[in-house]
């Protein structure tokens, strides 16, 4: 296995222990890329794709969910969320 496949390994059990949440809302996320400097960009589904609350979901659950499983991992992106405006 190697270096990439061992991390989206880690990553995907990370994101399966959040899921259930995610599920239970009518929502999901599924992995696009980790791209080379270890950024987790995911697409929303279901209703976290048009939840105002996506982007606090995105930020609070699942990228600290994720450092916290796999520390390599520096931010996570949703390609299909606006950022929040600060």
């Amino acid at each position: 296995m190697s270096d990439q496949e061992d991390l989206l390994a880690k990553v995907e059990a990370a994101l399966d222990t959040i899921r259930p949440y995610l599920i239970a809302d009518a929502g999901n996320v599924s992995i696009i890329e980790i791209t080379e400097d270890k950024i987790l960009k995911l697409k929303l589904l279901g209703s976290c794709e048009s939840c105002p609350m996506s982007m606090m979901t995105l930020k609070a659950g699942i990228e600290q969910a994720v450092k916290k499983a796999v520390p390599e991992i520096v931010s996570v992106e949703a390609i299909n969320v606006t950022p929040l405006e600060v």
